[in-house]
């Protein structure tokens, strides 16, 4: 019988591995996209994810001769090892000499003097699927910047780890670089997908519309989970940081840390002020994650989530946790430390007033039901996977 089970076992760990395998990102099919650069002056705007299998976009492509002149590097820099905000400086790839230019810094779309001897742009970079991570609104001025100057851009597309249609659509009046488009925090798209939104919806500036080609995901479908084999930014470290961070970045514009400065960030949650349990942990300076992370040298207590099973979308569940902690203590004046910034995340200013006032979850889940659905609709007509 116990041999029958570890057989069983063995033929479904063979079976999920299989699976695994079998899902060939955009940038892995190369059969498809080397014919497309052929000739071409290429831009790349990529970081430490854009891998094809063990080495990198840049290395595969100058390796099949392909004229790459430059790359455009996102928030956290070409290799990923910049902090959250941290300005990316220009410079070169050491290994290759290749220049590499900032989307994140004083110029966050590249200029026509830098599109000026560049025919086609690919965008490789793996998004985690949630509106205020910043790496869609970097494709949103790579699009524009192609759109104006008339330059193709080939989206060479990733799965979704975090597949889920949740959460408030941010308002008209909160876009931000952590809110370029009227979606979702969880926006339930790949990057190819969302390309073809943001183009489709003309939500470029002026209404224009680039030059996109998607060359899609093989072996993947929505609602799959998909592990990733590279961090996709310095204080996403796991899939369980990943499968917290849509409910756990608002935070941050609270007095409460999600646990940067630590090895387990958006896993565990706090602050030097309250004491929801015996659970701690101190914030360092750590390269590689944060190198000035919120209550340096602090205990903040609270919350370990490294264990939890995280939430099937977007919860407001933390938040309003924290939030009633304070109330108790008599400072609740003292919880929203920044409450734009706040407001800007969530995508409106009503989730804020509605905590303050004393609603539930399901209370406010209700306001955003309706524009919820709307966009529902609107993300069928761009899908590219079941």
């Amino acid at each position: 019988m116990k041999a029958a089970y570890i057989f069983l076992w063995l033929l479904w760990l063979a079976c999920h591995t299989l699976a695994a395998q079998t899902v060939i990102n955009g940038a892995e099919q190369t059969g498809r996209l080397l014919p497309i650069l052929k000739g071409k002056r290429v831009a790349l705007v990529v970081n430490q994810t854009s891998m094809v299998g063990k080495a990198h976009l840049l290395d595969t492509l100058l390796a099949a001769h392909v004229q790459v002149r430059k790359v455009f590097a996102p928030e956290h820099g070409f290799r990923g090892n910049a902090d959250a905000g941290e300005t990316v400086k220009d410079g070169k790839d050491t290994r290759t000499g290749v220049p590499i230019l900032s989307l994140y810094g004083k110029n966050k779309k590249p200029t026509a003097a830098q599109l000026q001897d560049i025919d086609l742009v690919v965008f490789d970079i793996q998004d985690v699927g949630a509106r205020f991570y910043t790496y869609i609104s970097t494709m949103h001025y790579v699009m524009e910047a192609c759109a104006e100057n008339r330059k193709q851009l080939v989206v060479t597309d990733r799965p979704n780890p975090c597949d889920y249609v949740d959460g408030p659509v941010r308002q008209s009046n909160q876009k931000s670089f952590v809110g370029m488009h009227a979606i979702p925090i969880l926006h339930g798209c790949t990057v190819g997908e969302l390309a073809q939104m943001i183009n489709g919806e003309g939500w470029l500036a002026g209404g224009k519309k680039c030059a996109l080609t998607v060359i899609p995901v093989e072996g993947w479908k929505h609602g799959q989970p998909y592990p990733l084999p590279v961090k996709p930014s310095p204080n996403l470290p796991n899939d369980q940081a990943i499968a917290l961070y849509a409910s756990l970045c608002p935070f941050e514009g609270t007095a409460i840390s999600v646990g940067r400065g630590t090895r387990f960030p958006f896993q565990v949650i706090g602050s030097p002020d309250i004491r929801l349990s015996s659970f701690s942990f101190t914030p360092e300076a750590l390269e590689g994650f944060d190198k000035q992370p919120m209550y340096k040298g602090q205990p903040c207590y609270g919350n370990n989530l490294r264990h939890t099973a995280a939430p099937k979308g977007f919860s407001l569940k933390y938040i309003i946790t924290y939030y009633q902690a304070y109330q108790k203590l008599g400072k609740a004046d003292k919880f929203f430390t920044r409450s734009q910034w706040f407001d800007l995340l969530i995508g409106n200013r009503t989730v804020r007033e509605q905590i303050m006032k004393g609603a539930g979850e399901e209370e406010i889940r209700a306001g955003w039901q309706k524009e919820l659905e709307a966009y529902k609709d609107l993300r069928r007509k761009y899908l590219l996977y079941e």
